[in-house]
């Protein structure tokens, strides 16, 4: 008798490569570069990915082993499984309706999903469909106003986590989006509208969806704004840096856990723990934003081991992820929880509804395995297997 698999998925991709591959010939080209580019010449796009090859973990073969646990405890909500999907902008434009598809996925499945200021579904409708359950990453505003009413949304849909995101002072120079018109304002040229047209499910499903949107975003916009237009609200709405004065001041408004996300020095993270921040996410934006900077692990690894800041807030990571082996080997070195974007989004792009699913049940059923092999029970027993 089979015994029925524990995280069911699609053996036809059974990793993100897999993945990565189907969704590219089912995106059009213009959106699937939007989705997987870096900044300049993509340099610590690829570092987030190939430092994880350094890390080493050891088994431990002859020891009794027990109930595998992957569930991990965050701000007073317990997970089943120590990773989350990341925020992704225009995620609506990659794959038509993704921000309800993952959001609905990842409350099935117990996980967290964060909806980007930027994406495609709405602050209300993603908290419909995802229970109240999803976080929110903020571009903070230029004007106070428009953070204090955002703010007043999320309080009004009871978001459980507030992510505010640190480390845009200024828009990555991203050489793909330039060349295919995806910057700010996107253009829609006769080499993107043939792209689109060899993509018939991609081009059919955004018929259904309707043309993707800054929806969060749509109670500020005057109607009608042209593409031209559109730049300049953006421009204008989000052009800044946040600094210790802003954080303080959302820190005051917000009253539940304040996530910074984007943090990678020891000086960021002494602000954020000066700050009384609940948690930080070390990241570097994918590699979108600093192409001459540290990867997302290597700074995790310095930052995480720290002495100085044991126990005094949530470290989390975000970027370079691609398997539940990597997923562990973060662990190892120092991580309380993970995220990833792209997978998620090559997940839905490949397989559509289905993906979502599929690679929440992927990355469950390998950091299972990896879990196995080297006899550990809960997720928090990593480090003793890391090989330093």
């Amino acid at each position: 008798m089979i015994k029925k698999p524990l995280f069911p998925y699609n053996p036809k991709y059974p990793s993100v490569a897999d993945l990565k591959r189907r969704a590219k010939w089912r995106i059009p080209k213009f959106a699937f570069d939007y989705l997987q580019g870096g900044c300049n010449e993509e340099l610590n796009l690829e570092r987030n990915e190939s430092d994880f090859d350094n890390i080493y973990l050891k088994p431990h073969y002859l020891k009794t082993g027990g109930e595998i646990d992957m569930s991990v405890e965050l701000f007073g909500r317990t997970y089943s499984a120590p990773f989350g999907i990341s925020p992704i902008g225009l995620q609506g434009l990659m794959w038509p309706n993704a921000p309800e598809i993952l959001a609905k996925a990842a409350a099935k499945h117990d996980i967290p999903y964060t909806l980007s200021t930027v994406s495609t579904s709405s602050i209300e409708r993603i908290a419909e469909v995802s229970d109240g359950k999803a976080w929110f990453q903020l571009y903070h505003p230029t004007e106070d106003r428009l953070r204090d009413d955002i703010l007043n949304r999320l309080k009004s849909v009871s978001c459980p986590v507030l992510v505010v995101l640190i480390d845009v002072p200024s828009f990555g120079l991203r050489y793909r989006e330039i060349k295919s018109g995806l910057s700010m304002p996107p253009k829609m040229n006769i080499e993107n509208i043939f792209q689109a047209m060899i993509c018939p499910e991609w081009g059919i499903k955004t018929l259904q969806h309707g043309i993707p949107s800054f929806a969060t975003l749509k109670p500020y916009m005057e109607k009608g704004l042209d593409l031209s237009q559109l730049g300049q609200f953006m421009n204008k709405t989000f052009t800044g840096k946040v600094n210790m004065e802003k954080v303080k001041a959302i820190r005051d408004l917000w009253p539940g856990p304040l996530v910074l996300k984007g943090v990678a020095s020891e000086e960021d993270m002494e602000g954020a723990i000066s700050l009384g921040v609940d948690g930080v996410i070390i990241s570097n934006h994918g590699g979108r934003q600093i192409d001459a900077g540290e990867s997302s692990l290597i700074s995790l690894i310095k930052l995480a081991n720290n002495p100085k800041y044991t126990g005094k807030v949530k470290i989390m990571m975000d970027g370079g992820i691609r398997s539940g082996v990597d997923l562990g080997r973060a662990h190892a070195v120092g991580s309380e929880f993970n995220f990833m974007g792209r997978p998620f989004m090559y997940g839905v792009g490949a397989l559509g509804d289905e993906g979502a699913d599929h690679t929440i049940n992927m990355f469950k059923a390998q950091l299972y395995q990896v879990m196995q092999q080297l006899t550990l029970e809960k997720v928090s027993d990593f480090p003793t297997r890391l090989i330093r």
